[in-house]
């Protein structure tokens, strides 16, 4: 049986994504759990760039789960657009549509969530989103923001910062810098302190 079912996982695991939304849509869980590992780093990165200042980043990574469980459900193989591109948009709308919430005051924890980009610290800085009820913070205190934000931050939290907003883990992102999860987790934080007080008082550069 435990070979009948390895046997079972190396198939599916052979099968491409539209495949396996296919088998989704027949209840085969087996399916969605393959499905769920290969696009768990892609709701991390759709999350993280409403970088949670004094909130909790769990809230968000659960809310895309829910958008990328929608997806594996609606799905239709009919469409052109890869699950891919759909389960992208999925995740997006669903952290959209709980931020936009927040603006109201439906999800407290989440409320102070701050549009971020890894773009944001290139010579042009760019949104990815330009919905004004979906940012919580304007375009023009958006930019004075990371403009601050890049100058004040060390070589080594930029660096963080940007595997952070790629989906990569504590772990995976001590991997590829050579620190240990404590160090990236410590720049992490710094970076969190630093983003909370320039929305709280305005000013980045004193702490």
């Amino acid at each position: 049986m435990v070979n009948s079912n390895e046997g079972k996982y190396i198939h599916l695991e052979s099968l491409t994504d539209e495949e396996l939304c296919a088998l989704c849509a027949g209840g085969n869980r087996l399916a969605e759990e393959i499905l769920v590992g290969r696009y768990h780093r892609l709701v991390r990165s759709c999350a993280r760039p409403y970088f949670l200042a004094g909130g909790d980043n769990e809230d968000l990574l659960q809310e895309g789960m829910f958008g990328l469980i929608k997806a594996m459900r609606e799905y239709d193989g009919n469409r052109d657009a890869s699950f891919h591109t759909f389960a992208g948009t999925c995740i997006r709308n669903r952290l959209y549509s709980v931020l936009k919430a927040a603006t109201c005051g439906k999800h407290e924890p989440l409320n102070q969530s701050i549009p971020l980009n890894p773009a944001l610290f290139d010579a042009n800085p760019s949104f990815a989103q330009d919905d004004p009820e979906v940012l919580l913070i304007d375009r023009e205190k958006a930019a004075s923001l990371m403009q601050s934000v890049q100058q004040q931050l060390s070589d080594f939290e930029v660096k963080i910062l940007g595997y952070y907003l790629d989906g990569l883990t504590y772990s995976e992102i001590a991997d590829t810098v050579g620190k240990s999860p404590k160090s990236v987790d410590n720049a992490v934080q710094r970076i969190r302190r630093k983003l909370a007080r320039q929305l709280s008082i305005g000013d980045v550069s004193k702490g």
